[in-house]
């Protein structure tokens, strides 16, 4: 696991480059921001393809859980990949909402990523 700094106005965002699968649990998020936190940084860039795809089933609660965690603890995040693959209605809903509040983003590219981050 690669950790790429990101200074956007004044706002420390860390990039999470990898090639392998970083959350398979709550508790692999867990310590990923505790990670992140103690590092520095305020915020937090992940890639699709890192997370498990049960985190995109909501039924298994493991995105609410872990999403909240971020929330609790005021880490925005910004998870980078192509959700038209999901075609839950209740995911894309989730997906809408989460965009809505700005400190949990689903973009589609790193820029878009640390645009919304560097807000």
């Amino acid at each position: 696991m690669l950790i790429k700094s990101h200074t956007v106005n004044n706002i420390k965002i860390a990039e999470i480059i990898s090639d392998d699968m970083l959350i398979q649990s709550a508790e692999d998020g867990l310590d990923l921001m505790g990670n992140i936190y103690y590092q520095g940084f305020d915020k937090v860039i992940l890639y699709e393809k890192n997370i498990t795809p049960d985190f995109f089933d909501l039924k298994t609660k493991m995105a609410g859980e872990i999403l909240q965690k971020f929330s609790n603890y005021r880490i925005g995040l910004a998870i980078v990949g192509d959700f038209n693959q999901y075609q839950s209605q209740s995911m894309k809903d989730f997906i809408f909402e989460s965009n809505k509040t700005k400190h949990i983003n689903f973009v589609v590219m790193l820029e878009e990523a640390l645009e919304n981050l560097s807000r």
